[in-house]
């Protein structure tokens, strides 16, 4: 669909939530908020799209300039007009960008958009619209005119990556151009009017120095996991839906080499790697006629033909998993993933009966042996009832006992209950155990310090209001009490470790 197609067929909201929005931001006050005002914006908005539908040349120009002559355009036409409705600097400025909004963006969504703060927006139908913020769901004065208005910002969204949404293919997946993740589901599906979710990714989240610095890990447990990944580990990232997963998937993919060669599939790109030699694979729907559907499963099969030094799978959902472990288990150490389950038991539980989707019928005991041999590390993140977000364990798999798959806790977060503000107190302890991974990393050159595995020394933070704060003091003082616990303890985190010494720095 053209441009000039999308503009005829946008419909001007009627609800002024945008211009609200703006009024917040400049202190102006709600006189302006007037039908008058309203009526301007309708007549200026229909006045617009019949100029770039007379416009041959329109689609030639770059979308700045089509912006800056949208911009030229309704400031004459304002100055023209203004006799009968006296605006002032601001008052022109808001009324700009509402139309501009209606034409270029996406609508009553776009201060939303604008937010950094927000991390999801949920569009229940026209009317009702929600966002996350630290966590939590609050209801916005936002709204759509109707639904047919809601429907044409959706088409919008999904036809800029080509994607397409109608009663044959009435639920899609897609990414907006900020890397934000959209799923749209429409009627007859959705039976009180279209649907839309927008899962937003904050641009200072995909490092582990954000982790750290929000408290989601200790010092020791970034270490760990940045050797892990430096030694070629396969790393299963378990949580729930917003928990999250591919955060934590970009962080630590940013531990990788540079002379890797990384391949990574996803079905709506959301990864961010910033190593030179990636390439990128995105699933594709079926067309029209319900064919040229490329599945996961399709693309990890012509990855492994690629010559891939490492296989990142955004999520495993299904039939896939079968050749995600077998290319884990076939020479393609490294390769990471995530899936939704609660625990890191779970997170077996569930991988067992997705690899029963792909059709090959195996003994259980096989399967298990598979994944045991395959995954080396289970990192399971989860979002508290306060709305924080924690790394809850890192677990490693260590064999087989019979035909049950052996675990063990390196660490794991310890809850203690919630505060009087309902924040969550809690810290992240080592359980004392040092991994079998520790001597892979050994023959990589990469030493791990047994202090980062030690139990009685207090985990570190590097965050202003660390959540261990009070129970650290407290495993501060019982090891003051027995100084012969700690005297000869080497430091928990080693001094060579350049990301450590690089935040301990700042």
């Amino acid at each position: 669909m053209s441009l000039k197609d999308r503009l005829s067929k946008t419909t001007l909201s009627k609800e002024p939530f945008e211009l609200k929005e703006i009024i917040s931001d400049t202190n102006l006050g709600n006189g302006i908020l007037s039908s008058e005002l309203l009526e301007l914006k309708e007549k200026l908005h229909s006045i617009l799209i019949d100029k770039i539908n007379s416009t041959p040349s329109w689609d030639k120009y770059s979308d700045d300039e089509q912006k800056q002559i949208i911009r030229h355009y309704i400031e004459k036409r304002i100055s023209s007009d203004s006799r009968s409705i006296p605006l002032n600097k601001n008052e022109k400025e808001i009324l700009i960008r509402g139309i501009l909004q209606e034409i270029k963006g996406f609508g009553p969504l776009d201060p939303l958009l604008n937010d950094p703060k927000v991390s999801d927006i949920l569009v229940n139908g026209a009317k009702h619209i929600y966002i996350e913020k630290d966590g939590k769901l609050y209801r916005t004065n936002v709204n759509f005119k109707d639904d047919a208005h809601l429907m044409n910002i959706i088409e919008r969204m999904v036809t800029r990556v080509g994607r397409r949404i109608d009663e044959k293919s009435p639920m899609v997946d897609a990414r907006l151009q900020d890397g934000s993740r959209i799923n749209a589901i429409i009627p007859p599906l959705a039976i009180d009017g279209p649907s839309l979710s927008i899962r937003r990714f904050k641009v200072d989240a995909a490092n582990l120095e954000s982790l750290l610095k929000w408290g989601a890990m200790t010092t020791a447990m970034a270490d760990t996991l940045t050797s892990a990944v430096k030694s070629r580990l396969n790393i299963v990232i378990s949580g729930g839906t917003g928990a999250g997963k591919t955060t934590l998937l970009n962080s630590l993919s940013e531990q990788i080499p540079n002379d890797e060669r990384i391949i990574t599939i996803e079905d709506s790109a959301e990864l961010n790697l910033q190593q030179d030699h990636v390439v990128r694979l995105e699933t594709r729907p079926p067309n029209i006629e319900g064919t040229g559907a490329v599945t996961t499963r399709d693309l990890v099969v012509n990855a492994l033909r690629m010559r891939p030094d490492r296989i990142i799978i955004g999520e495993c959902r299904g039939a896939e998993s079968l050749d995600m472990l077998q290319a884990m288990n076939t020479g393609h150490d490294g390769s990471l993933t995530t899936l939704h389950s609660n625990t890191p038991r779970d997170a077996l539980n569930r991988l067992e009966t997705m690899v029963m989707f792909s059709g090959v019928e195996l003994p259980e005991k096989t399967i298990r042996s598979q994944i045991s041999s395959a995954i080396n590390i289970i990192v399971q993140a989860s979002r508290l009832s306060d709305g924080s977000r924690r790394i809850t364990h890192i677990t490693e798999i260590v064999g087989m006992e019979g035909t049950t798959i052996v675990m063990q806790d390196i660490f794991r977060w310890e809850q203690q209950g919630i505060d009087e503000k309902g924040k969550v107190i809690g810290c992240h302890v080592a359980t004392g155990v040092r991994p079998k991974f520790a001597d892979r990393c050994k023959t990589k050159g990469i030493n791990l310090s047994p202090a980062l595995f030690d139990a009685n020394i207090p985990p570190v933070y590097l965050c202003a209001n660390p959540p261990n704060k009070k129970m650290a003091q407290s495993q501060k003082t019982k090891t003051d009490e027995h100084p012969s616990t700690t005297e000869k303890k080497p430091p928990r985190v080693p001094p060579n470790n350049p990301l450590i010494n690089r935040l301990r720095s700042n």
